[in-house]
């Protein structure tokens, strides 16, 4: 089994992995401007991990030309890539930017092929099997076995519960494992603290006379923190597209940990319409805006920071990582953003909650921990040659690959175990 990264070595964005030429996991875009994508390929099938912009985003892609691969993923996953395919044409549709078009996007329903966890499928002529990864709804740790070899790609995980999923407890046996290592230099603080920590700032600005903006990304984030705001009373709106999936999530309860909080929560915020003006009143009220782009690089948020940003009262709550280049990133380093072509200063008071999805330093080397003989390929990160070397250090056999870099999967070791 002879491996291809087309894209996720040594960087967080456009994840793409070949094998043998013939099955493509993930096919995914960055989040610069515009949107870089992953190296050219046929293949005659693909499986998506989940439906991230930077796993997912560029799949429609693959279905331009010719060649219509199937394409496999848990049910959320192919909603999620669909829902994020066509937010991306609204965004560069018409322009270069955009690497795909609509009738792509349409073609996404004849190829789709739907699966559950722990369900084995036939894939370019490979077995396939999802286990859950404790990323989002749907997201899936990848096992491919050709009948000699095994490997298990990761994707992104979590080992760690959240509100939303449950955290990863599969362990399948592999023969060689593509890690991501996304926060491999990173601890987390407990989630019960993080929370903590939010709601306590949140009440007191509420009580204050204050509002909070809370830009957060709408797929995952967007829910777990209306399961919070449900959790700790707090008063919230949501807008954006997390709207959408937040209804979409609810059709799919077996992907989620606990349905009726999602449920619950649901009830509990009140979805924006925006008509009418209505979001310049609710950035008057005393409330939390859960709402998209949590880089602040678009959405409703554009509407809403400008409208609250004068007040030191007011707060604007960041939930997830900023990369460099983002208003978002701009704000927290200089207290001041572009939003809308102009450079904004912003009085109200500006802080970052860790309410990542991914596994940190300690949670990776516990999933590791279970394929101490087993060679790592470590991908998906900024300092992967950094993590692979402190692998080697432990007594793993552990490498980072190149972009466009061959790697041959070992035959299997049961033999030997």
């Amino acid at each position: 089994m002879d491996i291809e990264f087309l894209g996720g070595a040594g960087e967080i964005g456009r994840s793409a992995v070949l094998i043998d030429g013939s099955l493509l996991i993930d096919f995914g875009m960055s989040t610069d401007n515009p949107p870089r994508l992953p190296l050219d390929c046929e293949p005659d099938a693909v499986v998506v991990s989940h439906g991230h912009l930077d796993h997912a985003g560029a799949v429609p892609a693959l279905l331009s030309g010719e060649a219509r691969p199937p394409v496999h993923w848990t049910p959320p996953t192919g909603e999620l890539a669909t829902t994020l395919a066509r937010d991306t044409l609204k965004l560069h549709g018409g322009s270069y930017r955009c690497p795909f078009t609509e009738t792509d996007v349409a073609r996404l329903t004849q190829v789709s092929e739907t699966h559950g966890y722990g369900e084995p499928f036939e894939a370019a002529g490979y077995e396939v099997t999802l286990y859950n990864a404790g990323h989002i709804p749907g997201s899936a740790h990848v096992l491919i076995s050709d009948g000699e070899s095994r490997l298990l790609y990761t994707g992104d995980f979590h080992t760690d519960s959240q509100r939303l999923v449950p955290a990863t407890t599969a362990r399948p046996e592999a023969d060689l494992v593509i890690c991501e290592s996304t926060y491999s230099d990173v601890e987390h603080d407990p989630r019960s603290e993080v929370e903590e920590r939010f709601a306590e700032s949140v009440r007191t600005t509420l009580w204050e006379g204050g509002t909070v903006v809370v830009p957060a990304f709408a797929i995952g984030r967007t829910q777990e923190l209306l399961l919070v705001c449900a959790e700790y009373d707090i008063p919230c709106y949501v807008d954006g597209m997390g709207k959408g999936v937040t209804r979409m999530l609810r059709r799919h309860p077996g992907f989620v940990r606990d349905p009726a909080a999602l449920k619950r929560a649901t009830s509990h915020a009140r979805f924006v319409t925006g008509r009418d003006g209505q979001r310049k009143r609710i950035a008057e009220q005393n409330a939390a805006i859960v709402t998209t782009s949590g880089m602040l690089s678009g959405g409703p948020a554009m509407t809403y920071i400008p409208e609250i940003r004068g007040s030191p009262v007011n707060k604007i709550a960041m939930t997830g990582y900023q990369v460099e280049g983002t208003p978002g990133r701009e704000l927290l380093d200089t207290g001041s953003a572009e939003i809308d072509g102009r450079v904004m200063p912003v009085a109200a008071r500006v802080e970052s909650y860790d309410f990542s999805a991914h596994a940190d330093r300690e949670g990776l080397l516990s999933f590791l921990s279970s394929y101490e003989e087993t060679p790592i390929l470590v991908n998906h990160g900024d300092r992967c040659g950094a993590f692979a070397e402190e692998l080697r250090e432990g007594g793993y056999e552990a490498s980072a690959p190149e972009l466009g870099e061959d790697v041959t999967v070992p035959s299997s070791r049961r033999g030997q175990r």
